[in-house]
């Protein structure tokens, strides 16, 4: 007769889901690097040929946070203009603008939502050269975009998403550098540092305990670190229920600064680099008025601050940082709803496919 298994008890545990998935982004990376590069860079030759005079971005929740980041690498690595796309101009009220030779990439895990596929259906019909980057090929976005990105993270099941976060990011960093006629290669160094910060979750638990009773909290930073502070607040939103504002640094200085006092929890998102060298007055004001201030970023930022957690950047390109300051705040995220004695897989009221309209 053959002993039963003994069950692992971590199997039973709040966020499983979430935690699991967190802990494949390296893996994901990996197979982007290796079996997604080439598909993505035929695609970002055949887009360079048709020369678009102008960026348009689409995408909701999560995959807002990655076009944004899209949005700064297509105007910086490219100096191609962008824009966000408002999507009720053309779903709600019936817009039509000329987007002759406008390039329109909508970003969505599932491609399902009805507001994406008819704003990129309606793009395409306005003369648009349409994009789709979802983890689902076969999905209606895909359908209606004449070219598709796949970012390969396979199934995603937790609500909060993590991995198909860094894995768009990836995707949509290969596909500007394939724009620029590049290879890529500064994004070789992530799968191996991620799996790094993965392994460190015990000091974003020793962090995490600062928030346990946090009532609302501020995350700011600039540049390329901007997108990180969208996402990172919205992770802690959407599974803890914590209030997080997420601002720009300059936008912070411009009224909200305000608010920031001894007792309000303050995370700054510092890139090495021209973005967290704009940063910097910003955090000078933050430290003078006696915030507790918490800082993701190289070793000599933390130093200077209340507590934080330092990222591996030497050598690392700023502009793929991104990808790497985000795995200690999905962390973070999740181990303030476990104290808080929520479940991270199951926000209330959320649904994995938000089908709005």
């Amino acid at each position: 007769m053959t002993a039963a298994a003994t069950p692992d008890p971590r199997s039973e545990l709040p966020g499983r889901t979430m935690a699991r998935e967190m802990a494949e982004q390296p893996a994901v990376l990996r197979r982007i690097l290796s079996e997604g590069a080439p598909a993505i860079q035929d695609v970002a030759r055949r887009i360079a040929a048709r020369t678009p005079r102008f960026v348009l971005l689409t995408a909701r929740g999560t995959s807002d946070n990655a076009a944004l980041y899209a949005k700064y690498l297509l105007e910086i690595r490219l100096g191609l203009p962008c824009g966000l796309t408002s999507m009720s101009t053309t779903t709600a009220y019936g817009a039509r603008p000329d987007l002759t030779d406008v390039l329109v990439v909508t970003v969505s895990q599932s491609g399902g939502s009805p507001d994406l596929v008819a704003s990129t259906r309606a793009a395409r019909e306005a003369g648009a050269i349409t994009l789709a980057v979802t983890n689902n090929p076969d999905s209606p976005l895909a359908g209606v975009s004449q070219y598709h990105i796949d970012i390969m993270a396979g199934p995603e099941k937790a609500l909060p998403a993590t991995k198909t976060y860094t894995a768009s990011l990836l995707a949509l960093y290969l596909f500007v550098e394939g724009l620029r006629g590049g290879d890529g290669a500064a994004a070789r160094v992530l799968p191996d540092l991620a799996e790094q910060l993965l392994a460190r979750q015990g000091e974003v638990r020793t962090l995490a305990a600062r928030y346990r009773f946090a009532e609302r909290m501020v995350i700011t930073s600039r540049g390329y670190g901007y997108p990180t502070a969208k996402e990172a607040a919205l992770k802690l939103m959407e599974t803890s229920y914590i209030p997080a504002l997420s601002y720009s640094g300059a936008d912070l200085l411009h009224g909200p600064l305000a608010m920031v006092d001894n007792v309000s929890p303050v995370i700054a998102v510092v890139t090495d680099g021209k973005g967290g060298e704009a940063l910097q007055p910003v955090l000078d004001r933050l430290r003078g008025r006696g915030a507790d201030l918490v800082v993701i970023g190289p070793g000599h930022q933390v130093e200077q601050a209340s507590a934080g957690f330092v990222l591996p950047t030497d050598g690392v390109a700023e502009e793929v940082q991104p990808l790497l300051e985000i795995i200690p705040l999905q962390l973070l995220a999740y181990e303030v709803t476990i104290a808080r004695g929520q479940d991270p897989d199951a926000p209330r009221a959320l649904a994995k496919v938000t089908e709005t309209r």
